[in-house]
């Protein structure tokens, strides 16, 4: 995980800073809020693995009884209606394809798993392997009526799934209902999907540290988070090596070839959804066009690291070093 949490005091009067680590959608998840004591932290801390627990039956492909299952299962078929939050973020997810020219595509959940990243892979698939792979995927044609919130893939094997903005969204969403409910400062960590809000109990905001993945040891830079996501996507672990160039778990849906020449990306933007979707996409987009993208949106920063461990950002970005 390329960042990480820096707490700068647990106990002020009165108020205590609180946190548990758990696994939720496949991941681990770290919530940390503060409150008067730890019986009032760990209600409300119930009240966010509930609102999480809730989103991923809502979203999980992997639950046969799941709206996102029933839709994959009638690709092809027929529309499927569902319950509008889970329609409301298709549109969504459609929307920043649209905008990441398809960099970013619910529907690669339809692509061929060809590339394997677990050290079993002795040669590269072929073109015409790696073409074929990618030939159910496509967000065109996802069709949606709002009519109804009914939700239609029109090619039959294609498959939608929430992988690049699921945990994102689980984050927003347990934020959300945890300022409903008055707690007026945490954290969601969703598996370095950082949502925050308020501040530590001390008054300074919270703060996260962007390692260096060549040497963790070291840090490139501390900034202030303060109601707002962070989210890291990063190949410094999951990558495979051919002929000297080094290939990425990230798969770029619209090519079927895994991203070069990035090995983390950070995102910051006003909600972990789309600070996840961003720095998968900008992982595929590439350094320059995908600073350029995110230059022209507002609210939104972005940290590049390359393979060589050089740093680009994006132009509002005001670096504190952590020396």
């Amino acid at each position: 995980m390329l960042i990480f949490l820096l707490l700068a005091q647990f106990c002020v009067q009165g108020q205590i800073t609180h946190k548990r680590t758990l696994k939720l959608m496949g991941s681990r998840f770290d919530i940390t809020v503060v409150a008067k004591d730890t019986i009032q932290a760990n209600q409300h801390i119930d009240l966010a693995v509930s609102e999480i627990t809730r989103i991923e039956k809502l979203i999980s492909s992997w639950d046969v009884k799941s709206q996102t299952s029933e839709i994959n299962r009638n690709a092809g078929f027929k529309p499927v209606v569902v319950d509008k939050e889970l329609f409301d973020l298709i549109q969504r997810s459609l929307s920043i394809s649209k905008l990441t020219d398809g960099a970013f595509d619910i529907s690669y959940a339809s692509m061929d798993k060809i590339w394997k990243f677990d050290g079993s892979m002795k040669q590269m698939p072929s073109k015409t392997d790696i073409k074929a792979s990618v030939e159910k995927v496509g967000y065109e044609n996802v069709v949606l009526n709002s009519n109804n919130s009914s939700v239609f893939l029109k090619e039959k094997g294609m498959k939608i799934g929430f992988g690049a903005i699921g945990k994102g969204y689980a984050a927003d969403k347990a934020k959300s209902l945890l300022k409903s409910k008055g707690v007026t400062s945490g954290i969601i960590n969703a598996s370095g999907d950082m949502n925050t809000w308020g501040k530590q109990v001390s008054g300074d905001e919270w703060n996260v540290a962007i390692t260096n993945p060549l040497d963790k040891a070291k840090a490139y830079a501390l900034l202030p988070i303060s109601n707002g996501a962070v989210v890291t996507s990063g190949n410094y672990e999951k990558h495979v090596t051919f002929n000297n160039k080094r290939y990425s778990h990230i798969i770029d849906p619209r090519t079927g070839y895994p991203s070069s020449g990035i090995i983390s990306v950070t995102v910051f933007a006003p909600k972990a959804e789309l600070a996840d979707a961003l720095a998968t996409s900008v992982f595929v987009m590439g350094i320059d066009v995908g600073l350029n993208r995110i230059n022209q949106l507002q609210n939104i920063e972005c940290i590049i690291i390359d393979d060589n461990g050089n740093l680009f950002t994006s132009n509002n970005i005001k670096i504190k070093s952590d020396d």
